[in-house]
């Protein structure tokens, strides 16, 4: 190397602006040294700086997937009645114990999984009964009611046992949940964890080819 050259070299080096490499020069091999190559920047996708690396709130285990649940506990015993109340009154309890956390034995309320109407299938927007997956997975039921998909939601994600099927808690959750499904059919809301992942491959700024991994010359 040019002995005019070594000083500089030697403060980018230091400086972290140049990364030293081997580099055949054309002469003899006692005047080979090694020579720096230039490097972009840090890459701005190195995993402390990419966005995208963060764990994916979708991705948690998924609170619905015990296994399991005796169809009993979800379906109403025969010649048992239903709390009677006004609907908008129960409806009105209902919204108050959605988010309520005290129903479940894991700090988790119906608001965990539903605010906003996140995770929700489309299949929400039915009219009850109809297949749910989690209770046809559960318990092999093809068709369920609100009222059981209510209990389900108790016994699954809040790990908790099923309300009483004459307990004005059961009917107001019920009533408010059918509140929900409208509101859900009205806005045509989606599971915002069911939207395509924004670090995917197309969205992800981090995905692109490395700036720093092109083919030196």
């Amino acid at each position: 190397m040019n002995s005019k050259l070594r000083p500089v070299v030697a403060a980018m080096l230091s400086s972290g602006l140049l990364l030293g490499a081997p580099f055949a020069s054309a002469g003899p091999a006692s005047e080979q040294s090694t020579a720096p190559v230039l490097l972009a920047q840090k890459n701005p996708c190195a995993a402390k700086a990419n966005p995208c690396a963060a764990k994916n709130p979708c991705a948690a285990k998924n609170p619905c997937a015990a296994k399991g649940v005796d169809p009993k506990l979800v379906t109403r015993p025969k010649g048992t009645k239903p709390h009677a109340g006004k609907s908008a009154e129960l409806a009105a309890a209902g919204e108050k114990l959605w988010a309520d956390t005290k129903l479940s034995t894991n700090g988790m309320a119906c608001a965990t999984c539903h605010n906003g109407n996140a995770a929700f299938n489309a299949s929400f927007a039915k009219p009850y009964p109809h297949l749910v997956a989690m209770a046809e997975d559960q318990s092999k039921l093809k068709r369920i009611t609100m009222e059981q998909m209510v209990q389900f939601c108790m016994v699954v994600p809040m790990a908790a046992k099923p309300l009483a099927w004459d307990s004005k808690e059961l009917a107001a959750l019920t009533a408010h949940t059918g509140v929900v499904q409208k509101i859900f059919i009205k806005t045509g809301a989606k599971n915002p964890c069911a939207a395509k992942n924004p670090c995917g491959a197309k969205a992800n700024p981090c995905a692109a080819k490395n700036p720093c991994a092109a083919k030196r010359k």
